[in-house]
């Protein structure tokens, strides 16, 4: 049996391109290009039927080291805490002041972007500190 190399993270929305440009801007992630035949993605989905135009959008690793991120719009909204969550390493080397003040850092970056800061974990001898938040949908996420 081989191993899975390559993965996707599915993200369920109701704004799938409005979720997908703030991850790009948190992640450096990229939009692809569009489809052959089609000068944008704005003309490739006016081609789509009516109830398909803004189902759906995508980003991915400019190196196409990390995944690629998918966003699909259902009709329900968010509920309850996500089950599966994404960390954004940040901080990866750091302790104390120093990862204190780079997470505190990237939390403003992403407030401005439409993040919400929900609370911050201090170090506490076993752990490192981190900062939970939610994306413009209210999906959660850590700063770690």
């Amino acid at each position: 049996m081989s191993s899975i190399k390559k993965f996707q993270v599915t993200f369920d929305c109701a704004e799938p391109e409005r979720v997908a440009r703030f991850w790009c801007e948190v992640l450096g992630y990229v939009v692809p290009p569009p489809p052959k035949g089609f000068a944008s993605w704005d003309d490739f989905d006016r081609s789509l039927p009516p109830e398909r135009q803004g189902s759906a959008f995508a980003c991915g690793d400019p190196s196409g080291v990390g995944p690629r991120l998918f966003f699909q719009r259902v009709p329900e909204g968010k509920v309850v805490k996500n089950r599966v969550h994404l960390d954004v390493r940040v901080g990866t080397g750091l302790v104390g002041e120093e990862r204190l003040a780079t997470l505190e850092a990237e939390c403003a970056r992403l407030i401005a972007l439409g993040a919400v800061h929900v609370r911050t974990l201090p170090a506490d001898g076993e752990n490192e500190s981190c900062i939970v938040m939610q994306d413009v949908e209210g999906n959660e996420f850590c700063l770690d």
